[in-house]
């Protein structure tokens, strides 16, 4: 890989990752437009460590608390922080099982197919739209129930279908839900936590499988993926205390309407 290809894949893996834009979509485009070649499933692997690291260092306040909560249920008492880290991990089984599903019947290359991409693009920024001017949006996270963590976690498990967006679909259903946006974002996040580990693990598994070489390029993009993510994390969560999520839907049209043009004029 070269020095360019290590700065841009990092840069837009680590930005895409937590904005609601489509990260399939941008690792769609910049091939295709700069005519790279594939980077590899170790770099795959790493990318994916740099952006749970950036998760877990901003929010770190918060993933302490889910710990000790976790600590305190194994001894048999029930905190809010300990109801929260049960409601994120039951949440999380609807991604695990969709993904197993996607793999097991051979749809685990969904992400080469750009008119999937392209309209799933539009279409999920559109009900991010309709979300995010709809409905009471007063819930916090301490009116967090399991039914609620359910419904945004089975909307997680959406985001493997690519063009979806993880951190898209997540706010957006919490968004539908009543949740006030910081919220919705923060708990987006912290459901990513185990939903980006468990992508990362197998995707590991996939690369060892493959004997995918272990490069130092890898190590560069996840050093790099971890402040590109840290920063677009603090950007996202300083934006939606001021504005709604209309930026990041205008500009899923546009992503989308250029795939569809590159799809349909290749």
């Amino acid at each position: 890989m070269t020095i360019e290809q290590i700065i841009v894949i990092a840069v837009v893996q680590g930005i895409t990752e937590f904005l609601p834009i489509s990260s399939s979509g941008h690792l769609i485009l910049i091939p295709n437009l700069l005519h790279w070649p594939d980077q590899g499933q170790f770099v795959d692997v790493m990318v994916h460590v740099g952006t749970l690291l950036a998760i877990l260092i901003y929010f770190w306040r918060d993933v302490w608390r889910l710990t000790l909560g976790g600590l305190e249920l194994l001894k048999g008492n029930v905190t809010d922080d300990g109801r929260l880290a049960i409601y994120i991990l039951l949440a999380s089984i609807p991604a695990v099982a969709f993904g197993i599903f996607l793999k097991k019947f051979g749809f685990a290359d969904l992400e080469r197919n750009v008119a999937v991409v392209a309209w799933n693009t539009i279409l999920y920024g559109i009900l991010m739209l309709i979300a995010d001017m709809v409905g009471p949006q007063d819930r916090t996270m301490a009116k967090m129930t399991l039914g609620s963590a359910l419904i945004i976690g089975v909307a997680q498990a959406l985001a493997l279908i690519p063009g979806t967006s993880r951190s898209g679909v997540t706010m957006t259903a919490a968004r539908f839900l009543g949740f006030n946006r910081p919220d919705a974002a923060r708990f987006s996040f912290l459901l990513g936590i185990p939903a980006i580990a468990g992508a990362g693990v197998f995707t590991l598994g996939d690369a060892i499988s493959s004997g995918a070489p272990i490069t130092m390029d890898a190590f560069y993009c996840a050093i790099l993926t971890f402040f590109a993510g840290l920063a677009a994390i603090a950007f996202l969560m300083a934006l939606v205390r001021r504005i709604s999520f209309l930026p990041f839907v205008l500009y899923r049209m546009v992503l989308g309407g250029f795939l569809l043009v590159l799809l349909y004029t290749s």
